[in-house]
Order: structure tokens, then C-alpha cells, then sequence
């Protein structure tokens, strides 16, 4: 995937102010099926369109969601500040990723419009019937096709061990060189751990249970919550480190013990492997301002969601002097 004209010498840095193109100037970057290297312009992505906003980090590695084989290479791609998908023309999916947006969809305020011919906005019609395709006519057997779906055919491998990756990352403003010293460290820890000694994916922490407990809290959007140590949580999980089958990860460790408020309850998501909607049993939770940092997964930005059980969780009743103040919650 070569970069295009002019982009070689100034890749967009994480800081940068930029605008999103218009849907016309966006449309005529897309093949037949509404992509751009492998990549889907969603319909999601048509709100933001004409809109400025920050750089929040380049998207040169990803990890494989798909078959969770490492990282791979994205070429030309940004994360925007803030805008993730709402799964409004996918089913109704609460993911909630975080949105590729390829450099070729934004322009810095300096540049000028592209001179490319507007097109009717019919042509928009393309976006959804790629990202809902219902076989033989059996509204029942839809697939879903959206950026994280299509993940391995955007992407190429990236070995650890490829040096330019982490220069990238320096050079681009993505990590600064402690940030990513100590990240490799991690990564390589939880490796020797796994790999050789037969622990488990999560530093110090393995569950013994060969059944789990199920906790009720009936949680609601807004609620504020305090997430348990590492102690309490793994004393729910079996030796995968699951509670029913939800995965406690090693991203979720710097979060324990916290206090933040429930984003929103999640019972549906596209399976990125199959496109199929896949209903998810039992409680399941995210956190406002929880997400996947990538300390122990080498930096990936993409910033996803991770998922708790309520029995992870502590409900933490609040003083009217607390439920009325507009100050940022801590951690």
C-alpha cells in the first residue's frame, strides 16, 4: 500500500488539527465497495463529515482482533479525538470502536478543497448496503461488514521484531521513548510468562474456579461504581481467567480499584470473525473513560471498550453534594 502524493514527508502527528472532507470529496477515494485500501468508509463516518478535529494518534498498528496473531501494519490511517461508531447502520452494535480515518478523508486547515466533481448523494447508498449484506434474501441471515470486520484485509503482518514500527512511533508523536520502553517491557514480561514459565496472560493473576459466580447489580447508564482489586476479581475466574466466559485482560489492571460512572449496558456486538450479530449472555458493562491503554500489548491505539461483569464491579452510593457536582472523576 504506497503512500499517496505529498503524504510521504508529512504524515499527520497525534496533536494535529485537521478537517474531515466532505462526503462528496470522500466518496470519490472509494472502490465499488465503498473501501479504500481494504478499509470501509462506514455510514457511521458521514456525521462527521466537514467537521475539525484533533489528531488523537496514528493508526500504524493494530492488534489482530480477528485472529489475535500480533499486530499488523495499517497504512495512511489516523485515530480522530472522540469520534467512535454507534453501530447505527450495523445492527444497532454497542462496540463502540474507536474509527480508522484514512489520511486521503483529511485535510490539514492550511490545504485547500479537493477539485473533484460533487456527487449526489445517492451514492451514499453504497456505504449501507456494504455494511448490511442479507443473503438470499433472508433478512435473518445478514451479515455485517465494517472496519473492524475487515481488519486482516486492510492490514498487512507486522512482526515484533520489525525495528521501523517503533521508530514510527517516535518520530510521529505517538509514544514518547520512555512510554514505549516501559510498554515493551510489559509485553515482553507478560511473553516470558506465558511462553515460558506457563503463566497466565495476566501479570500475577489466575483464577482457580472450574465454575464462576454471577453478581446482580442491575446497572444503569450514569451510575457510579468502584471497580474491585485484582485480588477480588480473580477469586471469580476460572483458569482462562474467565468469569462465564467474559475474559478478565491485562489492560483492565490499571483500572482496579477506581471509581467511574457506567457508559452503558452491552448485549449485542458484530463477531468480527463471521460479521454475524452476536447477542452476548449475561451482564456486561463499559465504563466512561475506560478503555484498552495497550500498556501490555505494545501501544495499539485503537482504544477499545473492555468489557465487566457487574460482579467486578461495586455500586457507590453518592451524597446529593457529589451527584451535582460537574468535576472530572479521578483515575
Amino acid at each position: 500500500m504506497a503512500r499517496r502524493p505529498g503524504s510521504d514527508s508529512h504524515p499527520l502527528r497525534a496533536g494535529e488539527t485537521v478537517q474531515i472532507k466532505s462526503a462528496a470529496e470522500i466518496l470519490a477515494t472509494l472502490d465499488a465497495e465503498g473501501k479504500l485500501d481494504g478499509l470501509p468508509f462506514m455510514p457511521e463516518m458521514l456525521e462527521y463529515c466537514g467537521r475539525t478535529v484533533t489528531v488523537y494518534k496514528r493508526a500504524d498498528r493494530t492488534c489482530d482482533t480477528i485472529f489475535f496473531d500480533g499486530q499488523r501494519r495499517m497504512e495512511d490511517a489516523v485515530f480522530l479525538t472522540d469520534l467512535r461508531c454507534d453501530g447505527g447502520a450495523h445492527g444497532g452494535c454497542q462496540a463502540g470502536c474507536s474509527i480508522f480515518w484514512k489520511e486521503a478523508w483529511l485535510r490539514r486547515l492550511s490545504e485547500q478543497p479537493d477539485a473533484a466533481e460533487a456527487r449526489p448523494a445517492s451514492d451514499e447508498t453504497i456505504l449501507f448496503e456494504a455494511a448490511r449484506q442479507v443473503a438470499d434474501g433472508d433478512p435473518t441471515a445478514a451479515r455485517f461488514m465494517c472496519q473492524a470486520t475487515e481488519i486482516s484485509r486492510a492490514t498487512t503482518p507486522l512482526p515484533w521484531w520489525e525495528p521501523s514500527q517503533y521508530i514510527r512511533e517516535l518520530r510521529t508523536g505517538n509514544a514518547k521513548p520512555f512510554e514505549l520502553l516501559v510498554a515493551m517491557v510489559r509485553w515482553l514480561f507478560v511473553q516470558v510468562q506465558r511462553r515460558l514459565l506457563g503463566g497466565s496472560t495476566v501479570p500475577f493473576t489466575r483464577g482457580k474456579l472450574t465454575k464462576t459466580p454471577k453478581g446482580t447489580l442491575d446497572l444503569h447508564p450514569g451510575e457510579l461504581v468502584r471497580i474491585k482489586t485484582r485480588r477480588e476479581i480473580a477469586q471469580t475466574l476460572d483458569r482462562q481467567n474467565r468469569n462465564r466466559g467474559l475474559t478478565f485482560d491485562s489492560e483492565m489492571l490499571r483500572y482496579c480499584g477506581g471509581e467511574y460512572r457506567v457508559l452503558r449496558r452491552v448485549s449485542r456486538i458484530i463477531n468480527e470473525k463471521t460479521g454475524e450479530m452476536m447477542d452476548i449472555p449475561g451482564d456486561c458493562i463499559v465504563l466512561d473513560n475506560v478503555t484498552c491503554t495497550a500498556e501490555y500489548h505494545r501501544l495499539c491505539r485503537r482504544s477499545i471498550y473492555p468489557y465487566w461483569r457487574e460482579l467486578w464491579l461495586a455500586r457507590v452510593e453518592e451524597t446529593p453534594e457529589a451527584t451535582g457536582t460537574s468535576e472530572p472523576l479521578a483515575g
